[in-house]
């Protein structure tokens, strides 16, 4: 993979250092960080759904949480039998370990659900743009009067 030196834009923008450190994150792929795995669908054209692969978590063995831009989904769980003692595993061929999964969300993108069915945690997203962000038209030769705070 080629590496881009994107220091020459530090200089010369202002600003832009999230979208910069986004891009330096992305181009630094970790196969390490691989678990567990995950989709990203387009629902609506606003709407949007990230599908996280957790067979054998509850919902109790979850967390999710976003601070800032940022999605964050926990899974941990403790083995144990029904009488409370640790328990011994023979052989593991179902990923259990402990896990934390960042997303990087953008402006005016918001959680607005969460499901866990057949071992698939649905995190369902919306982008909700506020009325001043939205494009407007502005005719010409018209004075516009902006609400003056009292």
């Amino acid at each position: 993979m080629r590496h881009f030196d994107l220091s020459p834009l530090y200089r010369s923008t202002v600003g832009f250092d999230r979208l910069f450190s986004l891009l330096d994150q992305a181009s630094g792929v970790d196969m390490a960080n691989a678990y567990p795995p995950y989709n990203i669908e387009r629902t609506g054209e606003n709407d949007y759904r990230i599908s996280v692969a957790v067979a054998g978590f509850s919902e109790n063995d979850l967390t999710l949480e976003t601070r800032e831009n940022t999605l964050i989904i926990k899974g941990g769980k403790d083995v144990r039998s029904e009488d409370g003692a640790q328990a011994e595993v023979l052989y593991q061929g179902i990923a259990g370990r402990a896990f934390e999964r960042r997303f990087q969300l953008a402006d005016h993108v918001s959680v607005t659900g969460a499901s866990l069915q057949n071992g698939l945690l649905h995190v369902d997203l919306v982008r909700e743009i506020p009325e001043a962000a939205k494009p407007r038209r502005i005719p010409i030769g018209a004075k516009l009067v902006e609400a003056k705070a009292a």
